[in-house]
């Protein structure tokens, strides 16, 4: 399936259909009168977030959406039918935006979540509702409500515990191979991964999703290379893990760099806590490592470990410090505070 985590999609609800004008005329019925209906009320515009999709390919080939109208009242103060609920399905982690781009409309962060983002319009009154004391046989009616309308953005915005980061070839495919069951395409040559990948950690009864999103250059920000487009998949993360070839000619510039580029981009992503790996350390002798670790450790100014996502050196100690960053999981027991007694549990 290819992916595609940009979108622009028209959406439409329905109008509302109009009132009927009626009178009342049987044979043997004394009273006779103004007996039209109101129109049907249009279909709304609804976003819903469902599990099992992880592109927006879908909206490639569809592009317009259009919710179908009420249908008009009849006699006999018949409202007319209305019209159904045009129901567009998303991933989760998908953002709706304006045309522009500056006003997020809807977020989506859990499974199931619905959001209405076009109401459609109320039915028009039927010439029964205009009746008066002084007005016996009113012939007007209402022509039903408008439709709200728009051209908006789809950006998918993947949700993952933790997100890879680092310069092409710094091993982050060959790393979420070898701590996930994803199947990353891994080479000998830069940009071997063109979008991002998600992979479930399993680690010491604790499940985690991490992200592995292209590699960044310098002048990433400006559109060099695969450029900082991917780097929206990261935004929601609690924990970088920023990997460094221990290869690299300068291993304090490689980490420089990246970071340069997150820092151009902004959205906090500099903020975040970021744990520092040299990976690749298998064809090294200790002595290398530990020196490349301090010119590491001094451009960073933060403890580096040293890894090799190959032979799965150090991997163990690097996803318990994921763990740790990324805090307790959902619905997980509170630890006491010293001296805090247990509440026994209690249906009431």
């Amino acid at each position: 399936m290819h992916f595609l985590d940009q979108a622009k999609i028209y959406v439409r609800s329905g109008e509302g259909g109009p009132g009927a004008v009626s009178f009342r005329r049987e044979k043997y019925i004394e009273y006779g009168g103004p007996d039209g209906g109101n129109g049907g009320k249009g279909g709304d515009i609804v976003f819903e977030c469902i599990a099992g999709l992880n592109t927006l390919i879908d909206f490639r080939y569809t592009q317009h959406f259009r919710a179908p109208r009420g249908s008009g009242g009849s006699g006999s103060n018949r409202t007319g039918a209305g019209g159904k609920d045009l129901v567009i399905r998303v991933p989760l982690g998908t953002q709706v935006l304006s045309e522009d781009k500056e006003e997020v409309l809807i977020d989506f962060t859990e499974v199931g979540q619905r959001e209405v983002l076009f109401r459609g319009g109320d039915g028009g009154r039927g010439n029964a509702s205009y009746k008066t004391s002084t007005n016996r046989t009113p012939r007007q009616h209402g022509t039903g409500w408008p439709f709200g309308e728009a051209w908006v953005w789809l950006r998918l915005k993947l949700l993952a515990d933790a997100g890879l980061v680092g310069l092409p070839n710094a091993g982050k495919s060959t790393f979420i191979n070898q701590v996930t069951n994803a199947q990353a395409k891994v080479g000998e040559y830069a940009f071997t991964t063109t979008r991002p990948q998600l992979g479930v950690v399993r680690h010491k009864q604790r499940e985690f999703v991490v992200a592995d999103i292209p590699g960044l250059i310098q002048g990433a920000a400006e559109g060099a290379g695969i450029g900082d487009r991917f780097l929206g998949h990261i935004e929601r993360c609690r924990v970088l893990l920023h990997l460094v070839d221990a290869n690299d000619r300068d291993v304090a510039e490689s980490y420089r760099i990246v970071r340069d580029e997150l820092e151009n981009y902004g959205e906090g992503l500099t903020d975040k806590k970021v744990i520092v790996a040299l990976n690749k350390i298998d064809m090294l002798d200790p002595e290398l490592i530990a020196a490349l670790s301090a010119e590491l450790a001094e451009a960073s100014g933060a403890e580096v470990m040293a890894i090799s996502g190959a032979s799965g050196a150090g991997i163990e100690a690097v996803l318990d410090q994921l763990i740790e960053a990324i805090g307790p999981a959902p619905g997980a027991a509170k630890e006491l505070e010293e001296g805090e007694v247990p509440v026994a549990w209690s249906p009431l």
